[in-house]
């Protein structure tokens, strides 16, 4: 009878920790923000894509996206926040929680978002100021080929499917993950930062390493053991968003103590740096790179050191206001990923409805993000209240 009482108050000391996890006042608020920063960087894309036939428009669309690249970040480390240390005693039972939680979403999105931008851009508007889009992509004969190559990638329908990719992949490790950081000392974690703040120069290294005449190996420019028969160079292990999770477990195992002074005084100045890189590096990378999409990415890496710099500081300040859980807030933060899921589709429809003669770019942007998220939050809402269909938004 005693063990029994033990294992019960057990349980609901798990069930009552996990349910703190899940309903912390800064946590949601930046599931929240990462799921607008994401809108808004897609409505930054149509007018980046003007490049040199609109010098001005590209440049706005350049300045405003280069502020957003923080999202996807975000994002990531708000699942470490959230999952880790895990809860499920067997990696089964983990994958078939959380990958099992993506699976459906994953092929309903994939299959839907073609079929919406199908009607949209042959029924409803054929005549899309988008830059973006190719009408011919879009036809009867790529509508069929898009729903069942999905199993391979994501397509230009499906761009937000990217990240369930990755979170996939992410799901995976994390069981082997949690193993070691259950017993990593302060000093391993920070050793293991320290390793990954490293690779996240390495995008540099490797878009620098030709100007300065090197090589490659028969045209592959890979470099660290990189080549066409391998792709996991030195840093491979330790690069990409692996180093997020670590990071956000970092930040709540070992809070920052800092004071507000101090916080804001290395804080305001990271971003600002990391921000400068972003943007500027974005606009010289298209002048000495023309044409080259790839290059331009580089400047744009999620794991990046410049967009490090500015979810760092993003994710400190917002943990330090301690904000308290709201049930708004938490229901909001809840569809969020629906929100995300979902509103690929609008942003193209936003960009025509505010194709306004006159309408500064940057009011465009505000305008299309917000109508995006508000369109979004009423589909994933509604979703979310029937059975059968939020298992697709939550």
């Amino acid at each position: 009878m005693p063990e029994k009482n033990v294992t019960l108050r057990k349980i609901k000391f798990n069930t009552m920790e996990l349910y703190k996890r899940e309903n912390i006042g800064w946590v949601d608020l930046l599931r929240v923000l990462a799921c607008f920063l994401v809108i808004f960087s897609h409505c930054c894309d149509g007018f980046i894509a003007q490049f040199d036939r609109d010098r001005s428009v590209f440049l706005v669309g350049v300045f405003s996206g280069s502020l957003v690249r923080s999202c996807v970040p975000l994002f990531v480390m708000m699942t470490g926040v959230l999952l880790l240390p895990i809860r499920e005693p067997e990696m089964g039972r983990f994958y078939k929680k959380r990958i099992g939680r993506i699976i459906s979403p994953l092929i309903f999105w994939s299959l839907l978002l073609p079929v919406l931008f199908f009607l949209y851009l042959n029924q409803i508007n054929p005549a899309t100021q988008n830059p973006l889009i190719s009408l011919p992509d879009h036809d009867l004969n790529n509508l069929w080929v898009k729903l069942y190559t999905f199993i391979f990638n994501f397509n230009f329908d499906t761009v937000p499917m990217w990240y369930l990719y990755m979170l996939i992949g992410l799901y995976l490790i994390m069981p082997i993950l949690n193993g070691w950081l259950k017993s990593a000392s302060k000093k391993d974690l920070k050793l293991f930062l320290l390793i990954w703040g490293v690779a996240l120069v390495i995008p540099y290294v490797k878009m620098l390493a030709p100007v300065l005449g090197f090589q490659g190996y028969f045209g592959n420019k890979g470099i660290l053991g990189v080549c066409d028969w391998n792709e996991y160079g030195t840093f491979y292990y330790f690069s990409g968003f692996i180093g997020y999770l670590v990071l956000a477990y970092y930040l709540i195992k070992y809070p920052l103590d800092w004071t507000w002074k101090k916080m804001l005084s290395i804080a305001i100045p990271m971003f600002i740096v990391g921000y400068a890189i972003t943007s500027y590096g974005f606009i010289l990378t298209q002048k000495f790179f023309p044409g080259n999409y790839a290059n331009l990415e580089i400047v744009w890496y999620f794991a990046g050191i410049n967009v490090f710099m500015m979810t760092f500081p993003i994710c400190v300040i917002v943990q330090k206001l301690n904000i308290r859980s709201h049930k708004w807030l938490s229901q909001l933060a809840s569809i969020s990923f629906g929100i995300y899921l979902c509103h690929y589709v609008f942003v193209t429809i936003s960009y025509d409805m505010f194709n306004i003669s006159g309408l500064p770019t940057i009011v465009r942007i505000i305008c299309m993000t917000s109508l995006t998220f508000l369109i979004s939050f009423i589909i994933a809402w509604t979703m979310s209240r029937f059975k059968l269909t939020a298992r697709f938004v939550k």
